[in-house]
């Protein structure tokens, strides 16, 4: 249907503005765009560049329409181009029981067209005038988008407000879209054990919450899902207070302020939406868990391992920021402590890095990965991991080290202000899980304010043992199976 690849590697850590250095394969956000941006990372010595970050991103402005929908303006004038994004504050974690992937095949259906326009109409004017378009499921949020000339950007305005409350599904649509959505899924994780791995290991890693679901679903419920449960679920959180608009670019904002009156402004508000997004909650864990998967596909074998850890809504004040400098510091790229000790020190691994999400309403996930070298035991890996973690647990990073990650980050955040969707996505991620604009436009000062004796209780109260679920991915001389422990 669209092409489906990652949206700028901003999905696990949109609300931070910070990209991980390693984009991993994770079902964590179902994606379906053309572009994809991965910036470098850059040196303490480049410093001094950095000093006047904030002067690159002026406070957006906001608009809030009595229908609830809130509108964020981000003036850009270095190209006639501008960016619209619209996000839902609804995803897979908000799903009916039995109902799994449905957040993400309405987001399918969504180019189907409406009772003012044929399906593909909206596609094909985006392509017309030389833009792109596409759409993207997390567990939190589902997001659509466009990226095309300024003077386009009422037209887009125009078909987005009328998606918002006018889709029209034939049963003929719903059950083609259906199947691709199940080929979809054979492509990216039935066919790909290390996507299957990761599937297993989150639904082993939240025992109660539904983050524990895949956002593209479980394959038996996606097969059942139907127009009326599409349609029912689009009624309820398709709505313009349980959604933000972005608006980034070449704009002046007295101009888009009325063009969102006018194409939003009349849409009623769907009352049953609620004040608060609750969900099950994870209990304390108690016991750390091994899931393995065998697969004779399976051409290196590889260990992953997730800890239960804050997202930045969840998080005490500092703690989601020591995570990020504790997440940078131990896996982010060849001069990280884990990367020495099993690469090069120990010479068990061909690869290692970690990943912290941020973004989540609720609790969310610290990844360590690495890659054995050819004869290298997992155990053995497993064990070298243990004790990297206890020695960053309990000795200080060198301060080079530190003020160098440090660095690194806040020159990630700076640099999506060059990108106009990945800036966008930023503040949509970061809004739709909790978090304020401030909050966004903080972020850089919250790593600044880090502390090492921080990064120090960060790694010793959450990567406890006891809160993760470690991955073995081995190759089967037979059949592929699964084993938890």
């Amino acid at each position: 249907m669209k092409n489906r690849s990652t949206v700028n590697a901003m999905a696990s850590s949109i609300a931070t503005g910070a990209i991980d250095s390693v984009t991993p394969t994770s079902p964590a956000v179902e994606h379906r765009t053309a572009d994809s941006t991965n910036r470098n990372l850059y040196s303490s010595a480049e410093e001094s560049i950095f000093a006047e970050d904030k002067a690159r991103s002026d406070r957006p402005a906001t608009l809030m329409l009595p229908n609830g929908l809130q509108v964020v303006m981000i003036p850009d004038h270095r190209a006639p181009v501008v960016t619209q994004m619209i996000w839902y504050k609804v995803g897979s974690a908000d799903e009916p029981a039995g109902k799994s992937g449905l957040a993400h095949f309405l987001e399918h259906l969504m180019f189907k067209g409406t009772t003012k326009h044929q399906a593909d109409e909206f596609s094909q004017t985006v392509l017309r005038v030389g833009g792109n378009q596409n759409a993207f499921t997390g567990r939190d949020y589902t997001s659509y988008f466009q990226h095309v000339p300024r003077e386009q950007l009422g037209k887009m305005m125009e078909f987005e407000a009328d998606r918002m409350t006018g889709l029209i599904l034939k049963d003929r649509d719903v059950l083609s879209e259906r199947d691709v959505v199940l080929e979809e899924y054979n492509m990216r994780v039935a066919n790909r054990p290390d996507a299957r791995l990761v599937e297993q290991m989150m639904a082993a890693l939240y025992l109660n919450h539904p983050y524990g679901h895949p956002v593209i679903g479980w394959r038996q419920e996606i097969e059942n899902l139907d127009r009326e449960d599409a349609l029912a679920f689009y009624k309820r959180f398709y709505a313009p207070n349980n959604a933000i608009l972005i608006i980034a670019g070449d704009v002046k904002v007295s101009e888009v302020r009325p063009m969102v009156e006018r194409n939003f402004g009349g849409i009623p508000p769907q009352p049953s939406i609620p004040a608060e997004r609750l969900r099950p909650q994870e209990p304390t864990p108690a016991a750390p868990r091994t899931v393995t998967l065998a697969d004779p596909r399976v051409e290196q074998p590889a260990l992953r391992r997730l800890y239960l850890v804050p997202s930045a809504r969840t998080a005490t004040a500092g703690e989601s920021p020591a995570l990020e400098v504790l997440c940078k510091l131990m896996g982010g790229g060849i001069n990280s402590y884990l990367y020495r000790a099993l690469v090069i020190d120990r010479r068990l691994a061909i690869s290692a890095w970690t990943r912290y999400s941020a973004t989540a309403i609720d609790l969310s996930q610290f990844e360590i990965s690495a890659t054995p070298k050819p004869g290298v035991e997992l155990g053995q890996l497993d064990c070298a991991i243990d004790e990297t973690v206890a020695d960053i647990a309990h000795n200080s990073p060198q301060a080079e080290d530190f003020e160098r990650v440090k660095t690194q980050l806040i020159a990630q955040a700076i640099y999506a202000h060059d990108n106009l969707e990945e800036l966008a996505t930023w503040y949509g991620g970061g809004l739709t899980t909790g978090l304020s604009i401030d909050d966004v436009r903080g972020w850089s000062d919250s790593i600044r304010a880090v502390r090492a004796e921080q990064v120090l209780e960060a790694s010793r109260k959450w990567l406890d043992k006891k809160r993760s679920v470690t991955g073995y991915l081995t190759k089967a001389t037979s059949k592929h199976t699964e084993k938890r422990s």
